[in-house]
């Protein structure tokens, strides 16, 4: 059994006729339709099945021949068209400060569905001064500089600094000073008793591990030696086991040979 092709969100049939091939009612009705929907979704994009449905509101009011009738894709590319022709008018009107106005039909209804999308996509501007129309003049709209600060106001504030810097050495140094003092007065307190009992402490403590360090090497010597002894007793055993095998082969060797010579003689005999 076969598989059945993946079908595409859009149909794939190219139309029998031009793509511009619109009538201005069919395209009044396409936007009409389109922008009703555009709305309802927060001027989001349109989903399969709202361009579907905008292309049945075409051809119920303009489909009146197997060549007028639309599709979703016809309709998609031709508001695509209508949005391109609508960004060329406005970029027009814009560039010419409002003095010349669009004639097309649908400048209007598109700015109203596209317009506020589009002015939220644009940056602000960043020169100045901004121009502001007041009648048939254009004013510069008077916005507030940060001024030159003068020679005198710059030698103040080097004046502040630098006495700010001598102020805050001078408070560091008499911070060090206190607290050289604190501990100077520490250590008296302390006196000669203290030092005394810390190098007690410190001796004691070097006696003890001079202590633990000499039992650690006894019981390492003492484990050297039963090691070795061990090792000489192995020796030992091995060698006596050695000479036992050796005695025990000749003796079974001296009684073959004797079983041999006696059994050679009554043969003799017998002869």
């Amino acid at each position: 059994m076969s598989e059945l092709p993946e079908s595409s969100p859009f149909p794939s049939k190219s139309p029998p006729f031009r793509e511009d091939c619109w009538t201005e009612e069919a395209t009044a009705t396409l936007v009409d339709a389109w922008g009703r929907r555009y709305i309802d979704l927060n001027r989001g994009n349109l989903r399969q099945k709202d361009w579907q449905e905008v292309a049945d509101a075409v051809n119920s009011r303009h489909g009146h021949s197997k060549k007028t009738l639309r599709t979703d894709v016809q309709c998609k590319n031709r508001i695509d068209t209508l949005k391109k022709k609508y960004k060329v008018e406005k970029a027009r009107v814009v560039d010419s400060d409002g003095a010349a106005a669009s004639n097309w039909m649908f400048f209007d209804k598109l700015d109203f569905l596209i317009g506020p999308k589009m002015s939220e996509t644009k940056s602000p501007p960043t020169a100045i001064p901004l121009p502001i129309r007041r009648g048939e003049r254009i004013e510069p709209l008077a916005v507030a500089l940060p001024q030159k600060r003068s020679a005198a106001s710059v030698a103040d504030d080097s004046y502040f600094r630098r006495n700010y810097s001598a102020v805050a050495a001078a408070a560091a140094a008499v911070d060090e000073d206190d607290d050289e003092e604190q501990e100077q007065e520490v250590s008296e307190e302390i006196g000669g008793n203290g030092r005394e009992q810390g190098l007690q402490m410190l001796a004691k403590a070097i006696d003890r591990f001079a202590n633990m360090y000499e039992r650690v090497e006894r019981d390492k010597q003492l484990q050297v030696i039963e090691f070795e002894k061990q090792r000489m007793q192995f020796v030992k055993d091995l060698e006596v086991q050695r000479m036992q095998l050796l005695m025990d082969t000749q003796v079974h060797l001296e009684k073959m040979k004797r079983a041999n010579r006696s059994g050679s003689g009554s043969d003799d005999m017998y002869q």
